[in-house]
């Protein structure tokens, strides 16, 4: 039987794609990068019907985050979380995170609290069906190019917080930072924390590098650890003490990274 050009491509696909994948590291890495966002978007067109029957809601965050749960699972990625005791407050509180990469969304869906729903980048609502899904669970986009905006969407934030009893999760450095440190924090989190006089509670999640590392194209699998750390009143600060308390959660949550980091044998 004569076997056609199509046919030889496909069976050159089926040899050449496993046998990269084994003996190439950046092949491995980019093919599972490539899997994990097209598995993301998948999961929100599944996931919008569910949540529309609500409409705009922040208890739908609930079902976005029952459907991530079990992605560590496909990648071998083990997540121990520790210090959620930390989160038995009945008031909101402004969650405070470290941020490596887009796989920082694992470790957020492991220890989300209930009403609690992340700030992120305008842009993301604008990303298809991830950015309808966001929508719908209630998540809070800034506009972060133009600081009137950003405010504004604070100020209402703090306002929504305690009217409807509701936490944030804050990524308080701005972008991903791949250093294997902290950035500096901007002091967004903070002022909304001290103007809705509610805690912060810093939550830190270790270095990546022992499984991860887009620099030099790795992924692999690893462990990571995510810490709660004690919350932080903000009871009777002004603006005026936002400074300082941006710089001892950014301190109390740069040591606890270099700890667990240090356990897990990362480099740092």
């Amino acid at each position: 039987m004569e076997i056609s050009l199509g046919q030889w491509l496909l069976i050159l696909f089926l040899v050449v794609v496993p046998l990269l994948y084994e003996w190439s590291a950046t092949f491995k890495y980019f093919c599972k990068m490539g899997f994990y966002n097209g598995y993301i978007l998948f999961l929100a067109v599944l996931v919008i019907p569910v949540c529309a029957l609500r409409g705009r809601n922040v208890e739908n965050m609930k079902i976005i985050r029952s459907m991530m749960l079990h992605v560590k699972y496909l990648y071998g990625i083990k997540i121990d979380v520790r210090g959620t005791e930390n989160f038995n407050i009945k008031e909101p509180y402004v969650v405070v995170s470290n941020h490596q990469s887009s796989l920082d969304l694992l470790g957020m869906m492991e220890v989300l609290p209930d009403r609690c729903v992340p700030i992120a980048k305008k842009e993301l609502m604008y990303m298809g069906t991830v950015g309808l899904a966001c929508w719908l669970g209630g998540i809070i986009f800034i506009n972060r190019k133009k600081t009137d905006d950003a405010i504004s969407v604070m100020s209402e934030a703090a306002h929504t917080m305690l009217r409807e009893d509701v936490r944030v999760w804050v990524f308080p450095e701005g972008t991903r930072n791949h250093s294997g440190s902290m950035l500096p924090f901007k002091r967004g989190a903070f002022h909304l924390a001290v103007q809705a006089q509610v805690p912060v509670i810093p939550i830190v999640m270790s270095s990546y590098r022992d499984f991860y590392s887009k620099k030099e194209r790795r992924f692999a699998t690893g462990r990571c650890t995510v810490q709660v750390l004690p919350p932080m009143a903000t009871r009777g600060l002004s603006a005026d003490d936002v400074p300082a308390l941006t710089d001892r959660v950014r301190q109390a949550m740069l040591v606890a990274f270099e700890g667990l980091s240090g356990e897990l044998g990362a480099p740092q």
